[in-house]
C-alpha cells in the first residue's frame, strides 16, 4: 500500500498519423508467432506481432496494476518540523527526495550553509521518519519483492534483450563500451525511443534524460526510429530532455538538475554519451589522475542514487584504450574501458561492442551480477518496414540504425 505522500506519475505519448484508419481508431492487437531468422543474426524465435496500430491513449497509458515509480517529495519534510528555508536549501544543493537526504553523509549535509550540526540531526530524523524502510534491515523475501518493480528496456534487438534477460534494468547503471562506429551511441537513440513504449511492449512509458557530451545526438534519427515503432516523431522528441554538457563540472550540474525533473515527471531512462570523454580532456595528466578518479566517483554515486530513488535505467557509454598487456597474451581485441576500478566497481552491468561483419556487431556481458559471460551478434540497419512489421521486438532490421 502507498502513502498519500508518494508521488506517482506516467506519462503517454502519441502515435504517429497515417492516412489509414487503422492507425487513428483501433487499438493494438498482438499474436505470437514464431519467425525464422537463421539467415540473419538470431535463428529461430518468438516475437509479439502488432496486427493493428493504435490510438494514443490506449496504448501507452498506464494499466491498472503496471509498475510506478515511488519516491516521498522532499517537502514532507515539513510535516516533521522542518522549515521551508531550508527544505529549499536542500532543494537547491540537489536533494529532491527524502530518500536523498537518507542517502547522504552528516559531512555533506553539513556543508550547507545554516546546518549546523543539530539541524542535520534533526533533518536526518525527520527524513527517517517518513521513510524508516531504508534506514533499517529487511529479509531477502521483501528485497524479491521490491525487485519485481524493476523493469528492463528493449534494446529493439530480439537476440540482445535475450543476452540480457529482457532488456537494460532498471535501478542500475549499465555501461556500454567500444571503439568508434560500434554502435554506442545508436544503441542510445534506440533506447530513447523504446524506453517511451508501455511496459508490455518492452518499453518504461517514461520520458528520457540525454546528456550529451561529444555532440552527437541526432534528433533526426529519433524521428526515424520512432517512425518505425509506429509512434508519432513529435511526441516522441518532446518527451526527450536534452542537454549538451560542456565540462564535468557542467555534466555534474545537469544530473542535479535531472533529478528535479524526475520529482515533477515521470521518467524511464536516462543516457550520458559518454560518461569519460570530458574527463579524459580536462584530467590529462598522470598528476591529476587521483582527482579525476575522486571527482568521477562522486559522479557515479550521484547517478547511482538517482537510479534507486526513482527506479529509472541509467545508461552511459565509454571510451576504450589499447591494452598493450592484451597484444602480449595473444587476445584477439586487446583494448580496454577507461575509467579504472572506480568506474569498473560502480557499474552494475559492463557491455563490450565490437564491429563484426559488415552492419553486424558483437556485444558481450563484459562484467554483471547476474548475467552470463556470453555475447551475441546483432544487426544495424538503416531499412525502412513495412507497418505491420513494427514492433521493439519483432525484427532487428530497420530498428537500429548503422552509424555511431
Amino acid at each position: 500500500m502507498i502513502c498519500p505522500s508518494v508521488v506517482q506519475k506516467s506519462r503517454t505519448v502519441a502515435p504517429a498519423a497515417s492516412s489509414e484508419d487503422a492507425l487513428q481508431k483501433d487499438p493494438v492487437v498482438t499474436t505470437t508467432r514464431t519467425v525464422d531468422t537463421s539467415g540473419d543474426i538470431g535463428g529461430v524465435v518468438e516475437i509479439a506481432v502488432p496486427n493493428e496500430v493504435v490510438g494514443a491513449e490506449d496504448v501507452l497509458a498506464r494499466k491498472e496494476g503496471d509498475v510506478l515509480a515511488t519516491f516521498i517529495e522532499i517537502d514532507r519534510l515539513q510535516d516533521q518540523g522542518i522549515n521551508v528555508a531550508d527544505i529549499q536549501k536542500l532543494k537547491q544543493a540537489g536533494y529532491q527526495t527524502v530518500l536523498s537526504v537518507l542517502q547522504s553523509t552528516r559531512k555533506e549535509l553539513s556543508q550547507l550553509k545554516g546546518f549546523a550540526e543539530a539541524k542535520v540531526e534533526k533533518v536526518l530524523e525527520a527524513a527517517a521518519a517518513l521513510d524508516s524502510s531504508q534506514c533499517s534491515f529487511m529479509t531477502g523475501s521483501i528485497l524479491l519483492q521490491r525487485r519485481a518493480n524493476i523493469i528492463r528496456l528493449s534494446t529493439g534487438s530480439v537476440i540482445l534483450d535475450k543476452m540480457l534477460a529482457g532488456g537494460i534494468e532498471s535501478s542500475a547503471l549499465t555501461e556500454v563500451f567500444g571503439e568508434n562506429r560500434s554502435g554506442k551511441t545508436q544503441i542510445c537513440h534506440t533506447l530513447c525511443v523504446t524506453s517511451q513504449l508501455p511496459l508490455d511492449m518492452g518499453g518504461g512509458n517514461g520520458k528520457v534524460c540525454y546528456i550529451d557530451t561529444e555532440g552527437t545526438f541526432r534528433p533526426e534519427k529519433i524521428a526515424r526510429i520512432a517512425e518505425r515503432f509506429g509512434l508519432s516523431p513529435e511526441d516522441v522528441l518532446d518527451n526527450i530532455l536534452y542537454a549538451r554538457a560542456h565540462t564535468h563540472e557542467h555534466m555534474t550540474q545537469l544530473i542535479c538538475m535531472a533529478a528535479c525533473r524526475m520529482v515533477e515527471e515521470s521518467f524511464s531512462l536516462m543516457i550520458i554519451d559518454s560518461i569519460m570523454a570530458l574527463f579524459r580532456v580536462e584530467f590529462s595528466g598522470r598528476g591529476d589522475l587521483a582527482e579525476r578518479q575522486q571527482v568521477l566517483g562522486k559522479a557515479l554515486n550521484r547517478l547511482q542514487k538517482i537510479a534507486e530513488q526513482f527506479n529509472v535505467c541509467v545508461l552511459y557509454t565509454n571510451h576504450v584504450m589499447a591494452d598493450p598487456s592484451g597484444a602480449m597474451t595473444m587476445v584477439a581485441n586487446p583494448s580496454k574501458p577507461i575509467g579504472g576500478h572506480v568506474l569498473g566497481h560502480a557499474s552494475t552491468h559492463r557491455l563490450q561492442l565490437r564491429i563484426g561483419r559488415g552492419d553486424q556487431r558483437i556485444c558481450k556481458v563484459y562484467d554483471s551480477p547476474c548475467l552470463p559471460a556470453t555475447d551475441c551478434v546483432f544487426q544495424l540497419s538503416g531499412k525502412r518496414l513495412p507497418l505491420p512489421h513494427i514492433n521493439p521486438l519483432a525484427a532487428d532490421q530497420g530498428v537500429i540504425d548503422p552509424t555511431d
